[in-house]
C-alpha cells in the first residue's frame, strides 16, 4: 500500500533503483544531448522529491546528475524536466524543491512540477502533439507507481511510437501477487498489460506465476514498440520486491542500461538479478561469472561459421544477454580463445588476444553433457 505521509522512509531497494537510474542518466545525457536540440526527462509518479531522511527522490537525482555532469558544457540539447505528481501535498513539496533548483539549471534546463495523474497528463500531451503533426522530443520516461494502478500499456505504446523515446517501468510484483485475484484489480491489470492474458497466470503459483507474468509484460512491451527490453529484479534478502523493465528502440540503450546495472554499487542486503542468463545475480558477485555469456555466444554463433566481431558485439549489447559490451573481449573472448572455444582468423588481426574491427571469429559448438 502507498504510504499516507507526505514524506516517508526510503527503502534499500528504492536506493538500488535510483543507483541504476543515476548510472544510466550519466550515459544518456551526453549521448542524447550531443545531437538533439531538446530532450525530455519525465517522471510520471514523482512523489515529493525527497524522503523523510532527506535522501534524494528520483526528480532530484535526475537534476543533480545533469548539473554535475562533466560533459554538460558540450551538450547541445536543452533539457526539459517534467515531474508529475497526483497527491496535492506531495506535489506542493515537490514544487518547492523544483523552484530551488530552477536558478541552478536555468542556463541549460527547465524543470517543472505538474499536479495531476501520469495517464491523463501524458495523454493530453500526446494528443496535442498528434493533433499538430509533431513528434515527442527524445525522452526518458520513468513510470514508478505504488501498486499497479495508473499504468497503461496503451500510453506506453504511444510514447514508444516517438523516435528515441524510452521507458523505465517499475513492475510491482509483490503488490500484484498479493492482490491479483481480487476483482477490483481486473481493470487495472487489463490496463497494465494491455490484454487480459494475465488471467492465465491465476492457475499458477510461486515462481511459475512470477515467470508467466514477467514474460507476458516483456512480450507486451515488445508488442508496444520496444525493440529492446532489459529487465532486472530488486530483492531484499530473498524477498522479491519488484522488477524494473526498460524499453528502448536501440541496442545502444540496452547496452547502457545493462552497464548501469553492473556499475551500480548496492548496499543493505539487496541484490540485482537480470532477466536473462538463468537469473544471474549481477551484483552479488565478487568475481563475475562469464560462463553464461560464453555459452550464449556458442549457442548463437557456432552454426554460422565465421562471424564478424561487430555481429558479436551487437548480440552482446542486445536484450538477449545480461552482459554489456565492455565485458566481451578481455573477460569473455580471450578466455574462450585460451580454452580453444573459438578460432580467430589470423589475417583479420595483428596480435593474439585482440579483437579489432573487422576481426573474424569462429565459435566451437558447445559440448552437451552426457544424459
Amino acid at each position: 500500500m502507498p504510504p499516507s505521509a507526505t514524506l516517508w522512509k526510503r527503502e534499500p531497494h528504492t536506493q538500488g533503483k535510483h543507483l541504476v537510474l543515476e548510472q544510466y542518466l550519466k550515459a544518456w545525457y551526453p549521448i542524447m544531448g550531443k545531437w538533439n536540440g531538446r530532450i525530455l526527462f519525465v517522471d510520471g509518479f514523482a512523489g515529493p522529491g525527497e524522503y523523510a531522511g532527506g535522501e534524494e527522490g528520483s526528480p532530484v537525482v535526475a537534476m543533480r546528475v545533469l548539473d554535475e555532469h562533466p560533459s554538460r558544457s558540450k551538450m547541445k540539447a536543452h533539457v526539459v524536466f517534467l515531474f508529475i505528481e497526483k497527491d496535492r501535498k506531495r506535489f506542493e513539496h515537490l514544487h518547492a524543491l523544483v523552484e530551488k533548483w530552477r536558478p541552478t539549471l536555468k542556463a541549460f534546463a527547465t524543470p517543472s512540477a505538474k499536479h495531476g495523474s501520469f495517464g491523463s497528463s501524458m495523454t493530453d500531451a500526446l494528443d496535442y502533439l498528434e493533433e499538430h503533426g509533431k513528434q515527442m522530443a527524445p525522452a526518458f520516461v520513468m513510470i514508478d507507481p505504488f501498486g499497479v494502478k495508473g499504468m497503461s500499456m496503451q500510453v506506453i505504446q504511444r510514447i514508444l511510437k516517438n523516435r528515441q523515446c524510452e521507458v523505465y517501468v517499475s513492475f510491482m510484483w509483490e503488490h500484484m501477487n498479493r492482490f491479483v485475484s481480487e476483482s477490483e484489480f481486473e481493470a487495472p491489470l487489463n490496463e497494465l498489460f494491455g490484454t487480459d492474458e494475465w488471467r492465465a497466470g491465476m492457475e499458477l503459483a510461486g515462481e511459475s506465476r512470477k515467470d508467466f507474468l514477467h514474460g507476458l509484460y516483456r512480450k507486451q512491451l515488445k508488442k508496444a514498440g520496444a525493440g529492446q527490453v532489459v529487465d532486472f529484479s530488486l530483492f531484499k534478502g530473498n524477498r522479491h520486491k519488484y522488477s524494473i523493465f526498460f524499453g528502448t528502440s536501440h541496442t545502444t540503450g540496452s547496452d547502457r542500461m545493462k552497464k548501469a546495472i553492473w556499475n551500480a554499487d548496492p548496499s543493505g542486503g539487496y541484490s540485482f538479478r537480470g532477466g536473462t542468463q538463468d537469473q544471474l545475480v549481477l551484483m552479488d558477485l565478487v568475481q563475475p561469472d562469464f560462463a553464461p555469456l560464453q555459452r550464449a555466444l556458442q549457442d548463437r554463433f557456432a552454426a554460422e561459421g565465421w562471424v564478424s566481431i561487430e555481429d558479436v558485439e551487437d548480440f552482446v549489447r542486445s536484450d538477449e544477454t545480461s552482459y554489456h559490451d565492455g565485458q566481451l573481449k578481455r573477460s569473455t573472448l580471450k578466455p574462450m580463445e585460451d580454452q580453444k572455444l573459438i578460432r580467430v582468423d589470423r589475417n583479420s588481426r595483428k596480435r593474439r588476444g585482440t579483437y579489432p574491427p573487422g576481426c573474424l571469429i569462429q565459435f566451437q559448438p558447445r559440448a552437451v553433457p552426457d544424459a
